[in-house]
This record gives C-alpha cells, structure tokens and sequence, in this order.
C-alpha cells in the first residue's frame, strides 16, 4: 500500500508562487507515488474574523487552483476540512490528551496574538490540537510542512504516542517532509522574512492569479541590495530570494544561474525572471478560468471528496470512541 500524504493550505489571503514552489508543485509529484489527501482548511481559517462570502467563495476559488496546479482528483483526496465532521470530534478528544503545557510553548501562538491582538481567541491557542486531528485521523504517514510547522507536528506525534501508550496503537507517528527546493520564499519587499498569502501589502508577493502587467511590475520593484553581482549570498537577500525563485521555476541550479547573468545587471536578471514567472502562471490561469466558468463541476468534485475522506476519518474516529469508552452508534442506531 502506498504511504499516506495529508497536507492543507487555509483560504486566507491569496495562493502565492511562494505556495505553489513550497507546496502546490511538491503535491502534484508527491500524488504519482502516495495516498494524497489535500484540504482547503477552513476551520483554521476562523481563528481569525472571515467574511462569510469571502470565505465561501475562497474555498471554492483555492480548491479550482489546487486543480489548475496539476492535482488530479482521480489521483488524490481534495476536499473542504470543515465537510468531514470527524476532524472537530477527534480535536475535542484529543485536547483531553494534550498538556497545557505543550500550547504555552508554540511559538506560533505567540506571533498570531501579537498580529491579532484584538481577537485573541481560545481556537487561535489551541488550533494546533486540531492540526493534530486532521493528521492523525487519515492514519498519516508524512506530512509537507514549512520549517515554521515543525513544532506543531512534534506536538502531534506527542499527542498521538500519549494516546497510544494509554490505549494502545491507534494513531500512526507522521513523519514531517520538508522540501529543499521552494520551502521558504520571501516577501518581494523584505526578503528577511517568508512570502505571505496573507500579507497586507500586495507587493509583497507574486499572487498565482496576477495578470501578466502586474508581475512584472512586483518583480520590477522587488528589493536586491547594493552592488550589481548576481549571486546567493546570506549578506544579499533580496538578490538571493529572487535567484531561489528563478531556479524553483526553471528547475536550474542556482550556480548555473549565477554563471549565466554574471555579466548581466538587476534590471535584465529581472526581466527575465518576470517573463519566467508569467509563462509558469499561463497555464495554470487558464486551466483555473475554464474550471471557474463550470463551479459546479468543482463543487461535485470536492463533495466527492468530502464523502471519501469522511469514509476515512470515521474508521479512525470509531476506533477511538471504542478504546476510551464511548459508546458509539451507527446513524442507524441513533
């Protein structure tokens, strides 16, 4: 049997080429090889006020993007987190399992609440406990996270094991996989810190819907440094981030490139990299506006999915009502 892969993005903000090389791209060679099961994580989402419209129609609109990129539905699990009920049952039960402790010391935590400091809610403290959930409910064997993640994957398999020990083996111990290639971009206009789909600024990140005029104008303004040398260099981060991006794309070694505009000034690296960037997005673009002109199509498919991973969750969720004693009905029997 194929190991299992669960991954999700939040319908935050807007999908970036920065989650397209550290995640979507990943995904869409990860499928050929594993069990993939890819959600669009609205429940996370809420931590933080949404617009019920927006929200809707963001979920929908990631999902058609998910597609765009090459994840094929016949091949994974696509689906809407907050479709599959068991995911907030098992977070409830396994919060029961997890030491106050364990939550005081996500870093995370700490960052959101200074960003969000006039809605300091109980889900945004404990949203990693529902991380856990939604991996250890799919009986999950890996996990593609950012280096920013791996402390609440720790938590995880420090849930799960506790819960093991008490109760014998009922959760997998998910291993994290951490992309080389793509796994941090950074912001366009401060390349000190990761490329963010949420970012108030929209400079600040090449979206994967921009048209054509408007990358190059993002690319045009991205922050290099002083000097002219073309060269990864942790004193250049602006000239570095956008060489990372370059050789994502283009799948070259960063050495190669640093021979090959070695003569070149900014203004040229940089036009090249932009018409890179729109000849990436190009079919992805349309494929998402053929699938957007046909949302009915998209729905069925993540109603479909939803209906798989429920399937999947419940046999975990059963067997974990059954160990701690819970007396567990069928919908017939309720």
């Amino acid at each position: 049997m194929k190991k299992v892969v669960l991954s999700g993005v939040a319908p935050t903000g807007t999908l970036t080429i920065g989650n397209y090389l550290g995640a979507l791209k990943n995904w869409k060679e990860m499928q050929k090889d594993y069990d993939c099961l890819f959600m669009i994580v609205d429940m996370h989402a809420i931590t933080v006020r949404q617009d019920p419209s927006s929200l809707y129609n963001r979920c929908i609109s990631f999902a058609t993007q998910y597609l765009a990129c090459g994840i094929d539905p016949q091949e994974s699990t696509i689906f809407i987190q907050s479709s599959v009920s068991a995911h907030s049952e098992l977070a409830w039960i396994l919060s029961c399992f997890t030491h106050l402790g364990e939550l005081n010391r996500m870093t995370q935590f700490k960052s959101k609440a200074k960003r969000y400091s006039s809605n300091i809610n109980a889900g945004l403290y404990t949203y990693p406990v529902l991380m856990a959930a939604d991996i250890l409910l799919y009986q999950t064997d890996i996990v593609p996270i950012g280096e920013d993640q791996k402390q609440h994957l720790e938590l995880t398999r420090d849930i799960a094991q506790r819960f093991n020990n008490l109760y014998g083996e009922v959760f997998k111990l998910p291993e994290p996989y951490i992309s080389q290639m793509g796994a941090r971009i950074m912001s366009l206009l401060d390349p000190t810190r990761k490329m963010d789909k949420s970012d108030s600024n929209p400079n600040n990140y090449i979206a994967l819907l921009d048209e054509p005029d408007v990358v190059r104008k993002k690319i045009r303004h991205a922050v290099t440094d002083s000097g002219s040398e073309i060269r990864v260099d942790e004193r250049k981060p602006g000239i570095s981030n956008l060489l990372t991006i370059y050789s994502c794309l283009s799948e070259q070694p960063v050495s190669k490139l640093e021979e090959r505009f070695a003569e070149k000034g900014y203004a040229s690296f940089k036009e090249e990299l932009a018409e890179l960037i729109i000849q990436t997005l190009k079919p992805i673009q349309k494929e998402y506006r053929r699938l957007m002109d046909n949302r009915d199509y998209v729905i069925d498919l993540l109603q479909e999915g939803a209906k798989k991973a429920r399937t999947r969750a419940e046999r975990t969720l059963r067997e974990v009502k059954k160990r701690i004693g819970f007396l567990y009905l069928t919908q017939d029997q309720q």
